[in-house]
């Protein structure tokens, strides 16, 4: 048998997963050739269950019930389509663009009622009026929602599931639009040999938690290493890692490949939005001349003939927070680069990155909060080191079009009192992996120059 993946999960917790599930050995063979279809990898995310269900239909219908006042109450007043709405605004949930369903975006419903997290729970949201598949789910309140589907189930009589449980061992993220989503799939990982076969996690645990901003998808197409660290090598199966819940075994995770390379050739076929308000031409024009000089080093170029060089800059260099970094070691790293998952192909796997690579800018005005880890609300706050609010919290629906970005309410620290769902609507950049320091490069230009920049940001 392959060595485990030396990653973590609290013993205790896999140990118990493990015991509900029989146990598979057999490495696969080579894979069959497979014609891929966007259309088809599209529909596979919002139809396709991969993962066990987050909740059902009673539970959703039920959630509003264990909510703190006054917001209970003003929930238990609507009737049940505008109760459904605040449902999905509470949890960052959205309405499917060009569907009569009532289903979110972020869920796989089936028919007999059961929720399942997809890809689009943190790669789809709303931005300025529009519901965008490949978006960074600014507003997903995850923790919440696990949190309150635990409490929903109680109050229900209902028993709790084993992701219920695992959610209070392992937090799915300490603020609003954020995941903890490498820590997650380390834990996973652990769970796994490198043929896939479910093994006894070894080792001391190790769980680095932190906070991340999801990327937009219109990247992917754009970038030969995958995250912020420029970590992987682009490969369907590394869009898998999710799959490796252990109640499900290596073959149900075999069966799904060739869905995932429909789901790839789909994420690779979205495009960046457009600015959908107006533009100053004059000044833009003065911005790309600007940006040319300040930014393309390390961000690129845009427009007819431009071109992405994917550089990675030295944390030192750039400066912002490094616990994403530091989270996978170089032994991760190197075990990682020999699974599955890479098709046992180390040779497009950065073991010891030291830096983070600078992200291509398309559409960069729909993909707020920006930095690695979302801790900066605008392009404005961006370009404006000195001025990084030490809290701030976001508007649920409204967009900042002045300042590009989030719509927030800035505080020197966020108030003391308050509820955990309420304290993880604040993003407080003196909490672990969330600091708003670094990329000072903006420092270096008038106020002029970062005017003209912002409104260029806009047309990209």
């Amino acid at each position: 048998m392959r060595r485990a993946l030396r990653l973590t999960l609290p013993l205790g917790l896999a140990l118990f997963l493990l015991a509900t599930l029989a146990v598979g050995r057999a490495r696969g063979g080579d894979a069959v050739p497979h014609t891929t279809d966007a259309e088809a990898g599209r529909r596979h995310i919002l139809e396709t269950p991969y993962v066990p269900p987050a909740l059902d239909q009673e539970v959703a219908d039920n959630l509003w019930r264990v909510w703190t006042e006054p917001l209970r109450s003003q929930a238990e007043a609507l009737d049940a389509e505008a109760r459904r709405a605040l449902v999905f605004r509470h949890y960052g949930l959205d309405p499917r663009p060009d569907d009569a369903s009532a289903h979110p975006l972020q869920m796989v419903v089936t028919p007999e009622g059961a929720w399942h997290m997809s890809c689009f729970t943190c790669h789809g949201g709303h931005v300025a009026g529009q519901v965008l598949p490949g978006l960074p789910n600014a507003h997903l309140a995850l923790q919440s929602l696990v949190d309150d589907v635990a409490k929903t189930k109680r109050l229900l009589g209902r028993k709790l599931a084993p992701g219920d449980l695992a959610a209070s061992f392992l937090p799915f993220g300490e603020t609003v639009g954020t995941t903890n989503a490498v820590v997650f799939s380390i834990s996973l990982l652990r769970l796994r040999d490198e043929d896939l076969n479910v093994v006894p996690p070894k080792g001391i645990p190790r769980l680095p938690h932190h906070d991340l901003d999801a990327p937009p998808w219109w990247h992917l197409k754009r970038r030969k290493h995958l995250y912020i660290d420029g970590f992987a090598k682009p490969n369907h199966r590394a869009l898998m890692q999710f799959l490796l819940v252990p109640q499900n075994g290596r073959d149900a995770v075999l069966a799904a490949e060739d869905d995932f390379r429909d789901i790839e050739a789909y994420v690779r076929s979205i495009e960046a939005p457009r600015w959908p308000f107006a533009v100053d031409a004059e000044k833009a024009a003065r911005g790309r001349i600007v940006f040319e000089a300040a930014c393309a080093d390390c961000h690129g170029t845009y427009g007819e003939g431009g071109s992405y060089p994917e550089k990675l800059v030295p944390i030192d260099v750039i400066g912002t927070d490094r616990v994403r970094l530091d989270a996978l070691t170089v032994d991760d790293r190197t075990t990682y680069s020999t699974s599955w998952l890479t098709e046992y192909d180390p040779s497009g796997v950065r073991t010891d990155p030291g830096g983070y690579v600078a992200p291509p800018l398309d559409g960069i005005w729909a993909s707020a909060p920006y930095f690695h880890n979302g801790s900066a609300p605008t392009l404005w706050h961006v370009l404006h080191p000195e001025q990084r609010p030490a809290a701030w919290r976001r508007d649920p629906v409204l967009y900042d079009e002045q300042r590009v970005g989030l719509r927030v309410e800035e505080a020197a620290a966020p108030p003391a009192t308050q509820s955990p769902d309420e304290r993880r609507r604040w993003f407080d950049t003196t909490k672990r992996g969330k600091s708003a320091a670094g990329h000072d490069f903006p420092a270096a230009l008038d106020e002029t120059q970062r005017s003209d920049l912002l409104e260029y940001l806009k047309t990209l």
